[in-house]
């Protein structure tokens, strides 16, 4: 595996990456983080993106460990792929809201309701939630998925209720939604956005469509994460509002440091609430533990394994061509 170096890092950061560096060698390590990860653990990963894509990254290596620098559904994920690979979380309690939203239980239950609908999860939910799920979608592909489902068939669509109304409203296609929804895109502030752009005219608005309606209204782009970091690189406007977890803009500052960043506010525009708590749980020390000790590890029986893939694996054969394997401008892929 490669060994990134990073700036402006204090003596303990320091002193922890040459650590984990050792034993990404002895443990013949991958390590893959989310664009809503610390800058410093951005920095440090062999591979930074979206969920889906760094699960299939890391399959294509011949690493005999994973480390995901994310959330726990996304190293499931990534277990699902790779399943002779040791897969490793630095911290067991890094969640989902959206994930929390939706047990597994209770949405088998709500799914036997409409059993003439056909089900598309989003990838934002557990491994045991996939296996009663008919299509895998990401927030990248959702749109392309749809197209492809005859018009008479009823959709149920879970756990994120935002994502699931903004493509009902973009497909025009009724929908049967589930009532979940991610807590770092509930907060932004529709007030305080106006009186930003207000402040800014002329930045162009990018938002997730994990956000509500009141937000996306006034987006000039919405997409997935790779999808905004390439709006605004590819984008002539020199300044940007971003509407989603503020982790990506550091890859937005290191691919145009000549562009300013602005995040999008929270309730009183000023607090940090739109940072996801989970994401933070991940830290140096605990990269560094969890290489140490090969856990926590994500397990999965393998008849859950395989009833969680067949979902994914259709999702895979109904996606565009990937385009998310054009490197950016460090050279790596998103």
């Amino acid at each position: 595996m490669s060994i990134p170096l990073m700036g402006n890092k204090s003596p303990r950061d320091a002193e922890l990456i040459t650590e984990i560096n050792q034993l990404r060698k002895e443990k013949n390590a991958v390590i893959l983080a989310h664009y809503y990860q610390d800058g410093k653990i951005q920095d440090l990963a062999d591979f930074v993106g979206d969920s889906l894509d760094l699960s299939r990254k890391a399959a294509s290596t011949d690493a005999d460990v994973i480390v995901f620098c994310g959330v726990r559904f996304m190293a499931e994920v990534a277990k699902i792929l790779s399943p002779e690979k040791i897969v490793v979380l630095p911290d067991m309690a890094a969640g989902c809201s959206l994930e929390d939203s939706c047990p597994a239980d209770e949405f088998a239950a709500f799914r036997a309701k409409y059993p003439d609908h056909i089900s598309l999860t989003y990838i934002n939910c557990s491994a045991a939630v996939k296996t009663h799920s008919d299509i895998i979608i990401t927030s990248s592909n959702a749109r392309h998925i749809i197209d492809q489902i005859p018009k008479d068939q009823p959709i149920l669509l879970a756990p994120d209720q935002h994502l699931g109304g903004y493509l009902a409203r973009e497909t025009g296609r009724d929908m049967v939604l589930w009532p979940g929804s991610c807590i770092v895109h509930e907060r932004f502030s529709e007030k305080e956005l106006i009186k930003l752009k207000a402040e800014y005219p002329d930045a162009p608005i990018a938002a997730h469509p994990e956000c509500p309606v009141h937000i996306l209204n006034h987006a000039d782009h919405v997409g997935s994460t790779s999808s905004i970091l390439k709006f605004v690189l590819e984008s002539d406007a020199d300044t940007f509002i971003i509407a989603t977890e503020p982790g990506i803009i550091h890859q937005m500052e290191k691919s145009s440091p000549e562009k300013t960043f602005i995040g999008a506010p929270g309730i009183d525009g000023k607090c940090s609430c739109n940072q996801c708590p989970y994401m933070a749980l991940n830290t140096l020390e605990k990269i560094r533990d969890c290489l140490r000790d090969l856990t926590p590890r994500i397990e999965i029986s393998e008849e859950e394994r395989l009833a969680a893939k067949k979902p994914l694996d259709r999702m895979l054969e109904m996606s565009p061509p990937a385009a998310q394997n054009r490197p950016d401008k460090t050279g790596r892929a998103y």
